[in-house]
C-alpha cells in the first residue's frame, strides 16, 4: 500500500509539472486558458484520498479556439495530453467574460495557473458528471469534495442563480445524489430539502449504470471487433436518459424521457457518422 501511495504522489507531481508546462506553452502564444476538472477537482480532496487524472482539460475563449488548436501539435511533442474546449460549451451557460473575470490564480511550483472560482467549478462538475449519464460513481466524489471543502464565503447564489431554472435543477440533483449515495452533509446549505427531491428515473438510471460492467467506448473504435461493436450499440439504445436530457437541454422532472431520448439520437447521428467515416478512411489509407 505504501508503494502504491508513493507512485501516486510521484505521478501527481509529474502531472502538476505537465500542467505548468502547458500553461507556459499557451501563454507563449498569448492565450490564457482555464484549467477545469482533473487537477482542479483533485485539489479539493483530503490528503489521504487519491484522485487520478491524466488529461489536462483547457478551456479557451471561443475566439481563440482555432489558434489554440494549432498549439496542440507542440503539446503532443512535449508529452502534454490536452483536451481542448471551446469556451465551456454545453458545460455552462454563464458568459465567458463573466467566468474568466471571476477565475482564480493558484500556484503550482513557481507558476500561477488559472482555474474557475469554487462556485463555477462546482456547477461545471455537476453538469459534466450528468452529461456522462452519471455512469461513473467514483467521479461523484468530485462533487462531494467540491461541496464539503468549499470555502467559508462560498456563494450559493453565484453557483445556482446565474443559470436558468432547468440547469439549476440539474445541479441540485447531482449534489443530491452525492448526499444520497456518499453521505454528503447538506445541513448548512440552502438546498438541503430540495436536494432530496430526486426523480425516480434518475436513481434508477445511475444504479443501473453502476451495476453494468459494460462501459461506454467510442463506437468507431469497435469496428474491428463485432462482439464489442454490438455490445456498445446495445448500450446506446435506448440512450441513457440522464445524458439524453442534459444533451437536449431538457427538464429533470417526472415526465417520460422517451421524447428527449429520440431527440438525442438524431442529435448524435450526424457527428457519429462523421467519426465513422474518418475512422474508415484511416483504415483504408
Amino acid at each position: 500500500m505504501k508503494s502504491d501511495r508513493h507512485w501516486y504522489l510521484i505521478n501527481y507531481k509529474l502531472q502538476e509539472h505537465r500542467i505548468v508546462k502547458a500553461f507556459e506553452l499557451f501563454r507563449k502564444y498569448n492565450i490564457e486558458p482555464i484549467l477545469i476538472k482533473g487537477w482542479a477537482a483533485a485539489r479539493y480532496y483530503p490528503r489521504k484520498e487519491e484522485r487520478q487524472f491524466v488529461d489536462i482539460d483547457f478551456c479557451v475563449a471561443p475566439g481563440e479556439f482555432e489558434k489554440a488548436g494549432e498549439i496542440l501539435a507542440d503539446c503532443y511533442k512535449k508529452d502534454l495530453m490536452i483536451d481542448l474546449h471551446n469556451g465551456l460549451r454545453h458545460l455552462d451557460t454563464v458568459k465567458w467574460k463573466d467566468l474568466f473575470e471571476n477565475t482564480e490564480l493558484v500556484k503550482i511550483e513557481t507558476t500561477n495557473i488559472r482555474i474557475l472560482r469554487p462556485e463555477d467549478h462546482l456547477r461545471v462538475l455537476c453538469v459534466h458528471w450528468l452529461n456522462d449519464g452519471g455512469a461513473v460513481k467514483p467521479k461523484l466524489w468530485d462533487i462531494y469534495y467540491a461541496v464539503e471543502s468549499r470555502p467559508p464565503d462560498f456563494d450559493w447564489g453565484r453557483c445556482l442563480e446565474t443559470v436558468d431554472r432547468k440547469r439549476r435543477k440539474w445541479i441540485v440533483c447531482a449534489i443530491g445524489l452525492a448526499h444520497l449515495y456518499l453521505g454528503l452533509d447538506l445541513r448548512n446549505t440552502p438546498i438541503a430539502s430540495e436536494a432530496g427531491q430526486i426523480p425516480k428515473w434518475v436513481i434508477k438510471t445511475v444504479e443501473r449504470e453502476w451495476a453494468d460492467e459494460n462501459r461506454l467506448k467510442p463506437l468507431q473504435n469497435c469496428l474491428t471487433n463485432r462482439k464489442e461493436f454490438f455490445l456498445q450499440l446495445r448500450k446506446r439504445f435506448p440512450p441513457n436518459p440522464i445524458q439524453a436530457t442534459v444533451e437536449v437541454d431538457g427538464e429533470f422532472d417526472d415526465k417520460p424521457r422517451i421524447f428527449y431520448q429520440i431527440k438525442d439520437i438524431f442529435l448524435r447521428m450526424k457527428p457519429s457518422l462523421r467519426r465513422f467515416a474518418f475512422k474508415i478512411r484511416q483504415n483504408i489509407f
